[in-house]
């Protein structure tokens, strides 16, 4: 059998082939090859899996986290308007004038201070 192989090759032309030895590249796939892999084909699609799941988780959390700063501006922009709207009513002028309607005037004089009178042992 050796010998009819090696009758077949010796009949080829020398023509018809070219200088450098032609190598053919096969993919080689077969039943064998496949379930000795199998092991390290299922490891590579679950960590394929983790990789996409871990990017999606990722991209959630910077939405959310872009989220949750825009609403931390606008909170702190609020604050800071009500802080203002609270400091300017809070002046002394702004609080006659809101209690005006009412009938109440701010003082001219200042507040006096009424204490009571020392017990003495007679009184009691």
């Amino acid at each position: 059998m050796q010998e009819e192989v090696k009758d077949i090759s010796a009949e080829i032309p020398q023509e018809s082939t070219p200088a450098t030895p032609r190598r053919e590249w096969r993919l080689r796939i077969n039943y064998r090859m496949i379930t000795e892999n199998l092991p390290f084909i299922l490891f590579l699609a679950v960590v394929a899996l983790v990789y996409i799941a871990n990017n999606h988780l990722a991209e959630k959390k910077v939405i959310r986290i872009n989220r949750l700063s825009r609403e931390i501006k606008e909170l702190k922009w609020e604050y800071l308007s009500v802080k203002s709207e609270l400091m300017f009513r809070s002046k002394l002028s702004e609080v006659s004038k809101a209690v005006e309607p009412l009938g109440l005037k701010e003082l001219s004089t200042p507040p006096q201070r009424i204490e009571p009178k020392a017990k003495t042992d007679n009184e009691q």
